[in-house]
């Protein structure tokens, strides 16, 4: 009985240190973009898992009021980049939406398109947020080690017309994911 007792003992173990690798939280300083690298801080965004995917804990202040476009990119940078016309992009670094499947297309959080598509923030008036979003086609934070999380300007439509990648237009705040 004593074998039969250590082995349950084991396996509980095991059990509960997957559960535990599997819940992983990772906090995100988040900062205003600039043409010369990152600005104010806003705040933070904690990813962790969920039941049904990914979930983000949005604790941001100092932004525009309304909606914004927000998408993990495939770069961990929030460094400036000069683009081919010779402007200079903020946050450009962070590179273009986190696509690993190579889909090409902007689907939203639920669609089969970018990874990197994340639901829509609304920022109040008083140009602060604090929301949980899900993210159900990521299954784990993990996934997102070594990207980079991005507030647009502008709001998103989850298409890429009339505009493209949503329409959300310049980047606006921009954290790295370690």
């Amino acid at each position: 009985m004593r074998g039969r007792t250590a082995g349950l003992g084991i396996s509980l173990a095991v059990l509960l240190a997957a559960g535990a690798a599997r819940a992983e939280s990772i906090d995100v300083p988040m900062s205003l973009t600039t043409a010369t690298g990152p600005g104010a801080a806003i705040g933070a965004v904690t990813i962790h898992d969920g039941p049904n995917g990914v979930v983000l804990h949005l604790d941001l202040h100092g932004l525009p009021p309304g909606q914004h476009g927000f998408h993990a990119h495939a770069n961990p940078s929030c460094a400036p980049a000069v683009a081919a016309d010779g402007k200079v992009t903020p946050a450009g670094g962070a590179g273009g939406h986190l696509d690993p499947g190579k889909t090409g297309m902007h689907m939203g959080p639920e669609g089969a398109g970018h990874l990197g598509d994340l639901p829509v923030v609304t920022v109040a008036a008083d140009g602060t947020v604090k929301t949980d979003l899900a993210a159900p086609h990521i299954k784990t934070a993990s996934e997102l080690h070594g990207h980079a999380l991005m507030l647009h300007a502008g709001g998103d439509n989850y298409a890429d017309q009339p505009a493209p990648l949503g329409g959300g237009g310049a980047r606006l705040a921009c954290g790295v994911i370690p």
